[in-house]
C-alpha cells in the first residue's frame, strides 16, 4: 500500500514546509517537510542535490526540491515500507488506517509499528483499543509532553479508528487574520502564550491578528535561525517552545545538580567550594551550548541587534 494524497496532505499538515532549516523543540536541526540527517533515506535524498549537513538558519532547499525528497522519503523502505513490513497480515486495513500509520512512522520512526498500541488491533481486531492507546501515548520528546505531538496522535488516532482527516494542522502557517475567529486557534494561543513569557507584549486570545503578527516578527528579528516573514510558522513555533525548555531546564536540571554535585563532594571529604564552582562552570557551558540559539536571541535583543535570516 501506498499513503493516499489525503494522507500525504495530513502528514504535511502536521511537519509544514519550511525550506530554511531550523531546530526543533528539543534542538534537532529540521528542514522541509520535517526532514532531518537521522534518517538514513533523507541523508540519501539531501547529498543528491549536494546537502550534507544543516545549518540552522543557513541551510535552504527550494519548494520542489522538498516535495520531491518527501515523496522519495516516503516510500522509501524506512517508511512506508516499514508499515507494508509489519502491520498485521490478519486483518483489514484500509487506506485511512494505513495514512495513519505513515503519519506516526514519519513522526515517531518504524518503531511505531511494533509499539503496545498495535497489540489489541492485531491480536483481537479492536481498532477502538488501539486507537485510544495511540491517542493518549507517544507525545513526548526529550522527556516532555509537548502540545503539538498531544495533538498529532489524537489526530492520528481519531484518522486511524474513523477515517477523519482533520485536526488542527500544527504546520500549517499562521498568517494575518483581518478579523478573529469564532474559536481561538490553539496553535496561535499557544505561541501568545510564550511570547508573553517571554517580556513580549500580547493578548492571549487564539487571534493571529496584527499585534500578534508584529509581535512575531519582532521576535524573529532577534534570532539567529529563524526568517523575518512575521509568520508563525513551524520553525518559529520550533524555537518558542525551546525558549520555554531552555527555562525549564535551568530550573530543574542546573541548580539542583549543583548543589547536588557539592552536596556529594563535602561528604566525601573534597573541598565543597572548588568542586561546587568546577560544576557550575560545567552546568554553565552546557546550557551555553545547548541552548547556545536562546542565548544568541536574548543577547541581540539587548543590542536591539535585528538579524536576517
Amino acid at each position: 500500500m501506498r499513503t493516499s494524497k489525503q494522507g500525504r496532505a495530513f502528514i504535511s499538515g502536521h511537519e509544514g514546509n519550511p525550506l530554511t532549516a531550523y531546530l526543533d523543540p528539543v534542538g534537532v536541526p529540521t528542514i522541509g517537510h520535517g526532514f532531518t540527517m537521522r534518517s538514513a533515506a533523507v541523508k540519501r535524498e539531501l547529498a543528491k542535490i549536494g546537502i550534507t549537513k544543516l545549518v540552522p538558519g543557513k541551510t535552504k532547499i527550494t519548494a520542489a526540491q522538498s516535495d520531491a525528497i518527501f515523496a522519495a522519503v516516503l516510500a522509501s523502505a524506512e517508511f512506508e515500507g516499514a508499515v507494508n513490513a509489519r502491520m498485521p497480515k490478519n486483518r483489514v486495513v484500509k487506506q485511512h488506517m494505513f495514512d495513519a500509520m505513515s503519519s506516526a512512522t514519519w513522526n515517531l520512526g518504524a518503531g511505531f509499528m511494533g509499539w503496545r498500541w498495535i497489540e489489541p488491533w492485531r491480536d483481537m481486531g479492536d481498532v477502538a483499543a488501539s486507537a485510544a492507546i495511540w491517542a493518549s501515548s507517544y507525545n513526548t520528546a526529550a522527556g516532555r509532553k509537548l502540545a503539538g505531538l498531544v495533538r498529532r496522535r489524537k489526530e492520528e488516532a481519531r484518522l486511524f479508528a474513523e477515517g477523519r482527516y482533520t485536526g488542527v494542522k500544527e504546520g500549517t502557517p499562521r498568517v494575518e487574520q483581518e478579523e478573529a475567529p469564532r474559536a481561538p486557534d490553539p496553535v496561535t494561543k499557544e505561541a501568545q502564550e510564550i511570547l508573553t513569557k517571554l517580556g513580549i507584549p500580547v493578548e492571549v486570545d487564539g487571534w493571529y491578528g496584527p499585534r500578534t503578527k508584529a509581535a512575531i516578527l519582532a521576535y524573529q528579528k532577534m534570532h539567529p535561525h529563524l526568517v523575518n516573514d512575521g509568520v508563525l510558522g513551524p520553525a518559529t513555533l520550533a524555537q518558542l517552545r525551546r525558549d520555554v525548555a531552555a527555562a525549564k531546564d535551568a530550573v530543574s536540571k542546573g541548580i539542583p545538580g549543583v548543589g547536588g554535585i557539592g552536596a556529594l563532594s563535602w561528604v566525601a571529604g573534597l573541598p565543597w567550594g572548588w568542586i561546587a564552582l568546577a560544576a557550575g562552570v560545567a552546568v554553565a557551558g552546557y546550557f551555553a551550548w545547548r541552548y547556545r540559539d536562546v542565548i544568541q536571541r536574548r543577547w541581540n535583543k539587548l543590542r536591539g541587534k535585528t538579524v536576517e535570516v
